[in-house]
């Protein structure tokens, strides 16, 4: 295997781990919760692609109706392992943002 398709394959293996996972429904209760959500830093949380989704959440979680959003902000982040191949292994940091909504 070459340089250029062994770094192919390591940058897409990254690709697919900092996507694995999506929104949360973190925390629950009868009158809202906390979602939560990855990004990444160079985009920022407003720009990352699963913010819509993490909206999308909270108004089906208020039942379609409204809410207002209490608080918002980075959370934990977390460290994952990845071996893309034997013997090669690589750190990925994902960052989480958590956003507190209560229903109207």
């Amino acid at each position: 295997m070459n340089v250029w398709s062994r770094a192919a394959a390591v940058a897409t293996v990254i690709f697919l781990a900092g996507c694995a996972d999506g929104v949360k429904l973190a925390q629950e209760h009868d009158t809202g919760g906390v979602v939560i959500y990855p990004f990444k830093a160079e985009q920022g949380s407003l720009l990352s692609s699963f913010r819509k989704e993490a909206l999308a959440m909270m108004n089906d979680k208020c039942g379609g109706g409204s809410y207002a959003i209490v608080r918002e902000g980075e959370t934990k982040s977390r460290a994952r392992l990845v071996s893309p191949f034997e013997g090669a292994q690589e750190i990925v940091q994902e960052r989480r943002w958590g956003i507190q909504f209560q229903c109207k």
